[in-house]
């Protein structure tokens, strides 16, 4: 069964309400096995919205819509499925006595306009909302079946799980299968690197695989189809074995977890304490850290330069620039570490001027120094300034330089490698 989402209201276009709806239905959907296709947002327009309703019957089975059931001149939902079935609206009065219960029940007058939600296409299947007033209904036609739901997420959650997938699943003769995915989180590498490695891999039809690329990293998500979730697991396993093969240490979590999540983990399980001081990030990399749990157990010291002067004081070793070459970066560390008592420092030596970004020409540069007793390297990042994006990509990437070699740690104690 293929189906296609339509989420409707003008508030969506305009960007004044993110669309959490259709996030929902969509893993609702995979729940048993019924591929989602396309997904449109249209204004609270009849015209329009009848015709995406009429686009998406030509190409899925079925599409599910949810907004504009309410009782306000701008809900035309009802009336643009109207059109398309070519069936006119007609009161139902079981609705109508159902909505008026509410309000008494709520101790409200009832406006007249709450009338309209009474209202269906005629021959409509009507999906009773005993937690809203918008009532949901399906409408069978020779193209397909439309489905629309309440906007309201609290109703269109219950709905979705009470009597619309039961729905589906009868109309899928009861043979309804699973469809999952999992998603394997990079650093490290480029997207463009990343799928270089598993080119011939995102050739395969069951599971597929595909990258998303984040700000330092990349994601790899595996998604199969299967009759059961046991045959799902199996199917996702046996190519993520293959991914990993290719791309090794690369691959640091699963699913959402984060880089700093994993470093923290890794720290705790190493037994070892960080030092960190960073400059053009501005404490937002000890932000990432402190926002996990049991960060500071392992995150002896964290201090923040903001000030190029002082940078270039204290480490510059007399460059103008000291973020121009690694040196500072690698003065930063041996110091942190001698005077922190940590196991391993890590130093951010970046070029300060506000808003830059590796896409810009005023892109800058980021020297990155990890120093333990035994050695200090050092990785030099084409990209500074203190904007929000170099940030966040310089911030990720150096904690994937402390992470592995955390790893190469546990190793060499013969621990076995983190899942």
């Amino acid at each position: 069964m293929k189906a296609e989402i339509i989420t409707i209201g003008t508030e969506l276009l305009l960007g004044e309400q993110v669309d959490t709806n259709s996030v929902y239905i969509a893993q609702q959907l995979a729940r048993i096995g019924v591929d989602l296709y396309y997904k449109t947002t249209v204004g609270d327009n009849r015209g329009r919205i009848a015709e995406a309703l009429r686009l998406a019957l030509g190409r899925c089975d079925v599409v599910i819509t949810t907004g504009g059931l309410g009782p306000t001149a701008d809900d035309v939902t009802r009336e643009a499925v109207a059109d398309v079935a070519g069936r006119p609206l007609v009161l139902v009065p079981a609705l109508l006595t159902h909505i008026e219960s509410l309000f008494q029940r709520w101790g409200r007058p009832m406006t007249e306009n709450n009338r309209r939600q009474a209202y269906v296409p005629e021959g409509a299947l009507i999906i009773e909302n005993p937690v809203g007033t918008a009532p949901a209904f399906a409408v069978d036609l020779p193209q397909g079946t439309i489905i629309c739901l309440p906007g309201v997420p609290r109703e269109m959650k219950y709905l979705m799980e009470e009597r619309v997938l039961p729905y589906l699943r009868e109309k899928m003769g009861g043979r309804t299968q699973v469809i999952k995915s999992l998603i394997l989180r990079t650093c490290g590498l480029g997207e463009s690197q990343v799928g270089e490695q598993i080119e011939d891999l995102m050739q395969c039809a069951n599971p597929t695989v595909g990258t998303a690329a984040h700000a330092g990293q990349t994601d790899v998500r595996i998604t199969v189809k299967a009759d059961s979730e046991e045959e799902a697991d199996r199917l996702l396993e046996e190519m993520a074995a293959r991914v990993r093969e290719r791309l090794g240490d690369a691959i640091y979590g699963t699913g959402s977890e984060t880089v700093e999540e994993v470093v923290v983990r890794l720290l705790t399980q190493a037994g070892r304490r960080l030092a960190l001081l960073e400059t053009n990030t501005g404490g937002a990399l000890a932000a990432r850290l402190r926002s996990v749990p049991q960060a500071e157990q392992v995150l002896a010291l964290a201090e923040v330069l903001a000030d190029a002067e002082t940078v270039a004081a204290r480490f510059g070793g007399g460059e103008e620039a000291p973020w121009s070459s690694p040196s500072a970066a690698v003065r930063a560390a041996q110091e942190l570490l001698a005077r922190s008592g940590a196991d391993l420092a890590l130093a951010l030596v970046g070029s300060m001027e506000p808003g830059g970004d590796p896409y810009t020409a005023r892109q800058g540069v980021t020297q990155v120094a990890l120093a333990t007793p035994q050695d200090v390297a050092w990785q030099t990042h084409h990209f500074g300034g203190t904007g929000e994006l170099t940030q966040r990509w310089v911030g990720t990437r150096a904690l994937d330089q402390v992470r592995r070699y955390l790893l190469s740690v546990l190793r060499s104690q013969g621990l076995p490698k983190p899942a």
